[in-house]
């Protein structure tokens, strides 16, 4: 018996959204729910959904983990040499969605992307756990492979080859920063009739606050 999808209802009345509550900087306000969702001991409170697409307008979209937010823009690490590496290599700019359903609340980014330096990478890429330090050597993320002996294998040979000593950070791997030209808050409210309110950059350091309809 398949389930009724159109009767699965949920009413999202926690709280609302004024343009009084939002800070100046929509990086910061980014941050300050960011922060509230650690706090709440919201699952994955990180996980972005990150849509890119080839410069044929192919579309992709995976979750990734948000490892950074200052001023600059968001930041997540991958592979150069993945799909979606590729995807930036051609078209650079990306939609990110970050959805707290605990809190009923979602933030939608949207921007140009640039790695990040060389030494964010490789400092990063320093605080992750050995074995993921490894496994970013054994995956050639995206490629086909021939089964998951394949993988193992690799990575038999990665350990080998590193022994004990440092595991640095692949050439192919590393840091890219979604710079925000739009960012837009959505909060659950009843009836569907959700806040929902966007900055738009008009220079380096001012933003437009606009809300929309729901």
């Amino acid at each position: 018996m398949h389930p009724d999808l159109t009767a699965i209802r949920t009413e999202y009345a926690r709280a609302g959204l004024d343009e009084s509550d939002l800070d100046p900087s929509p990086t910061r306000q980014i941050e300050r729910w960011l922060r509230e969702a650690i706090d709440a001991g919201h699952p994955e409170p990180t996980a972005m959904t990150l849509a890119t697409a080839t410069s044929g307008g192919e579309p992709s979209a995976r979750v990734v983990l948000l490892k950074g937010v200052d001023a600059r823009g968001l930041v997540f690490f991958t592979n150069y040499e993945s799909a979606k590496g590729n995807d930036l290599a051609e078209n650079p700019r990306a939609c990110a969605n970050l959805f707290w359903v605990l809190l009923e609340r979602q933030i939608r980014v949207n921007g140009a992307v640039v790695k990040v330096t060389r030494e964010e990478s490789e400092a990063y890429f320093r605080s992750r756990p050995r074995e993921s330090q490894l496994g970013a050597w054994a995956s050639e993320q995206s490629g086909v492979l021939e089964g998951r002996a394949a993988l193992e294998a690799r990575l038999a040979a990665v350990r080998e080859r590193f022994g004990d000593g440092e595991v640095v950070c692949p050439p192919h791997w590393g840091g890219f920063r979604v710079v925000p030209d739009r960012v837009e808050l959505w909060q659950g409210r009843p009836s569907r009739l959700h806040d929902r309110l966007r900055y738009t950059r008009i220079d380096d350091q001012r933003w437009r606050v606009e809300r929309l309809s729901p």
